[in-house]
């Protein structure tokens, strides 16, 4: 079922899970995301960042979700990931993405809060969930925890940008980061800043930088209002390695290397779906 990605999220707010949200730029990769959904019985996301819309624009991305999610036994949202560009969103809003995400977040607050409140106003006419961010989330290949903390969310702008932009989700920074950390480190939540974050905030949280993240931190953080949890990187390590292994081979076929890359990708999606509480809830 092509889903609302508000149905989604509140449900998962009210029964304190996380839906993940997992990044997807073609068939194969969506594919993976969902057939990972339905062996778990997890509702889900499907991602599309705004740096693989070149490859994968919304008039493209919105049929082919569709006709994966119409046949589906769980619900699937599409939304725009950190979408910056505003003829892009337009262009997600008007295709039929049921999530938009606007990152104006590297911008002062008074600019955030004018660019994901004009976003909003569009978006809402269709019912169609925003996502605003606070914060900057760190890079995973260059992560330090002292630079991740100057890049969390503080808490005294919640409020003002909830209530003045009207979001449906709001994105924090706690202490992880995007991408693939270096060997041997791992991404330390705050949880008291995220503790924090939830008892002032009214919305919903995302969290941002799944990848990487311990397993105990991706299952404890719904504890402290976070009903989506993006993962991207991870799921195309696991595809990249296995393509990887497979070029060993000097007769390997395309058809046969896409297949082994949407495999491995279904495993990682299904294994964090299980960490994410959302397994058995569809």
């Amino acid at each position: 079922m092509f889903a609302m990605m508000n149905d989604l999220i509140q449900a998962a707010a009210q029964q304190r899970y996380a839906v993940l949200a997992i990044n997807c730029f073609n068939l194969e990769t969506a594919r993976a995301a969902i057939q990972a959904a339905e062996q778990q019985r997890a509702p889900l996301i499907l991602n599309v960042y705004q740096g693989h819309s070149a490859h994968f624009p919304p008039a493209i991305a919105v049929p082919l979700v569709k006709a994966l999610a119409e046949s589906a036994r769980v619900p699937v949202a599409l939304a725009l990931d950190h979408g910056k560009a505003f003829p892009l969103i337009g262009q997600a809003f008007r295709a039929g993405f049921t999530g938009l995400m606007i990152d104006a977040s590297s911008e002062p607050l008074a600019e955030n809060i004018r660019q994901t409140a004009a976003v909003v106003k569009m978006a809402h006419t269709a019912g169609v969930c925003v996502e605003g961010e606070l914060g900057h989330i760190a890079d995973a290949p260059t992560y330090e925890l002292a630079d991740a903390s100057v890049k969390m969310t503080q808490v005294a702008d919640v409020l003002p940008f909830i209530e003045q932009t009207h979001i449906d989700l709001l994105a924090i920074s706690v202490g992880t980061a995007h991408g693939l950390y270096p060997a041997g480190v791992k991404p330390k939540i705050d949880f008291q800043r995220l503790e924090e974050l939830h008892v002032v905030s009214t919305r919903p949280l995302a969290l941002h930088g799944g990848s990487g993240t311990p397993a105990e931190d991706i299952r404890r953080v719904s504890e402290f209002g976070v009903a989506k949890i993006n993962v991207g990187a991870a799921v195309f390590e696991g595809g990249k390695r296995a393509v990887e292994q497979a070029l060993k081979h000097p007769h390997a076929e395309l058809a046969d290397l896409l297949g082994l890359m949407e495999s491995a990708c279904r495993e990682v999606v299904a294994e964090y779906l299980s960490w994410s509480g959302s397994a058995g809830k569809v």
